[in-house]
């Protein structure tokens, strides 16, 4: 049965939108650094909130110059520098959708991305101005930056291009439009299996929710300072890190990408207290010599209180969000005790559900299928632009959407991850989950890294494969490495869930957040 809400609902945001936001920061934080620009290759460049709210004004008077009306597309392609969030703020603050890309897409999937929303026009760096030219021909203009971020080459002229630069006006010409918290803000594509990528669209209302919320849940103050290497066309960095900072009137510290090399230096530099992460940066820093002083005092990723990653002496509290969520929908407690490589418990701000294949309620110790209930275009996406289909599929019939992700469900209501749906392995009749496997083999000496997969098997249909980086490389591994994983399999496994074979490599293909792309690795299977 359809809802019909109440007249007289007041938004948590009445009043109030993404613009609103960094005004109100600049007037009231002004001379207070927002982002700090750290490259690699170059000194550290710091944005007080007034600088960069006046050169945001400017930026969004030089798009509408250019032709870039409220509603319209522009693709946003770009690297993690100062210019995204310029870009992406300028486009907001005129009323265009921000449509932020993946830097790795392939020629096809930003041909698909341009087309699909209409983009009028692309901002990008000199790396990818040929990918964007030769593949996105519906485009009034594509405007790239002078650099590529992280990279310490000298770039040449990009030809059919304009400079970055040349779009600034004056920001005392900067667009005024009516206030909604209810319009939309930006489009995010999610990542494709069996179908085209699925353009998530947030409104004004999603990004400040994701901001206020994300800061509560993280406990950020005005005097935090955020280090953000992960890629900001992501949820995580987007809202977690960057909007978060934001609403309380923080830093945000800003890197081209993860440097394990340069991460302490930089850290300690700026004095950064948070950071989100991921498993595969942490096991990159414990090869690093660590300063004898910091000043973290959290950091947030997929458990809390990993283990494997107590030396440290860092409290890590888990998350679990996605990008139709804008902020974490399970979410550990940041001054209590966690059940370690628990994710936490269901945030408040939200209902979830977990349930078997057959609707029914899971009990403590199984695992089911998550689902999770908010405000469509507050608390939860608005939809998949020009996909009603799609937004209506992803919905039970209860309302709750359909994450795709499976957990278990523990004492005191916290909960684990399971693993992706898609990554469920169906060996002989049996459900065998890839990350009960992968928990398993990271436990062994000498394992940095590992992945499972299925491999197709004439009578019992799948079989797990699990690929293993060993610390220090292939060539430094131990002889017996594999053996000894499939040992520790063999003790902690049930026959049926346990590896056929284990390959060591070197490294492993990558998708956004540095997760190993498994696509690739099935078909290294075949």
């Amino acid at each position: 049965m359809k809802e019909i809400e109440a007249p007289g609902v007041v938004s948590p945001f009445a009043g109030m939108d993404v613009p609103w936001l960094l005004n109100m920061q600049a007037r009231t934080r002004g001379d207070h650094p927002f982002v700090i620009s750290a490259p690699f290759d170059a000194p550290a460049r710091v944005w007080t909130y007034r600088e960069f709210h006046d050169r945001v004004g400017a930026l969004a008077a030089g798009l509408a110059r250019r032709g870039v009306r409220s509603g319209d597309a522009v693709l946003i392609h770009l690297d993690n520098c100062a210019e995204f969030l310029l870009a992406w703020f300028a486009c907001v603050e005129l009323g265009a959708l921000a449509v932020t890309t993946n830097t790795r897409s392939a020629a096809a999937e930003i041909a698909y991305f341009a087309d699909h929303c209409g983009a009028v026009a692309a901002i990008t760096q000199p790396a990818y101005a040929d990918l964007i030219g030769a593949n996105c021909k519906q485009l009034s203009w594509i405007a790239v930056i002078d650099h590529d971020p992280g990279a310490a080459k000298p770039v040449t002229p990009i030809a059919k291009t304009e400079s970055f630069a040349s779009l600034f006006g004056y920001s005392a010409d900067r667009p005024r439009r009516v206030t909604n918290p209810a319009a939309p803000c930006s489009v995010q594509y999610t990542s494709g299996t069996t179908s085209r990528p699925k353009a998530v669209l947030w409104t004004h209302a999603n990004a400040l929710w994701g901001a206020k919320i994300n800061a509560a849940h993280q406990t950020l103050r005005a005097a935090d300072v955020h280090f953000a290497y992960l890629p900001l066309f992501h949820t995580n960095a987007l809202a977690y890190s960057m909007l978060s900072s934001l609403w309380v009137g923080g830093t945000v510290v800003i890197q081209p990408r993860f440097s394990a090399s340069r991460f302490w230096k930089v850290a300690t530099e700026h004095r950064c207290t948070w950071m989100s992460t991921i498993a595969f940066c942490l096991k990159a820093l414990m090869e690093q010599e660590r300063p004898a002083l910091h000043h973290f005092r959290m950091w947030g990723t997929a458990v809390a209180d990993p283990p494997a990653f107590a030396s440290f002496d860092v409290p890590t509290i888990g998350w679990w969000g996605m990008t139709e969520t804008i902020t974490h929908g399970i979410i550990a407690e940041a001054d209590q005790p966690n059940t370690p490589n628990a994710i936490g418990r269901a945030a408040p701000e939200y209902a979830l559900r977990i349930v078997g294949d057959d609707g029914a309620p899971t009990q403590v110790g199984e695992t089911g299928n998550l689902l999770i209930k908010g405000v469509p275009g507050l608390s939860l996406f608005k939809e998949y632009l020009h996909n009603a289909e799609a937004t209506r599929q992803s919905f039970d019939e209860f309302g709750y959407f359909i994450t795709g992700d499976r957990v278990t469900l523990l004492d005191h209501g916290f909960i684990r991850f399971g693993d992706r749906a898609k990554d469920m392995l169906k060996v002989g009749g049996e459900n065998v989950a890839a990350s009960e496997i992968e928990q398993v083999v990271i436990t062994v000496a000498g394992v940095r890294e590992a992945a499972v997969v299925a491999k197709k098997h004439p009578m019992l249909d799948e079989v797990p494969v699990v690929f293993v980086i060993p610390q220090g490389g292939v060539e430094r591994a131990a002889p017996d490495l594999g053996d000894k994983v499939l040992a520790a399999c063999s003790a902690q496994l049930a026959d049926f869930k346990r590896p056929r074979e284990v390959r060591l490599v070197d490294d492993m293909p990558r998708s956004t957040l540095e997760k190993v792309a498994k696509a690739e690795l099935r078909k290294m299977l075949e």
